[in-house]
């Protein structure tokens, strides 16, 4: 398995996942209720430095809840269709 995939506490030692702006940021925001808001965690995204490897891993995991890489549940469904 590639490190890249990897999250900490998966034997990843300064991977992605602890250089992510999220990891030094509330959890809450990235894992919102039904019908909260999403755009305090797209915010922090937009300037992180590993958006497109946590989008990645996400689309890659198949993660159906959160924000990863900046995009919703949603917004990764639809982008994993069009790639189909």
């Amino acid at each position: 398995m590639s490190e890249l995939y990897l999250l900490p506490g998966d034997g990843d030692e300064g991977g992605w996942a602890e250089r992510a702006l999220c990891a030094q940021t509330d959890p809450e925001a990235f894992f919102p209720e039904k019908g909260g808001s999403t755009r305090e965690a797209k915010r922090v995204c937009l300037t992180c430095e590993v958006k497109d490897e946590c989008l990645e891993y996400a689309l890659l995991n198949d993660e159906r809840f959160g924000i990863w890489g900046g995009l919703s549940e949603r917004e990764r469904r639809k982008l994993k269709k069009k790639a189909v």
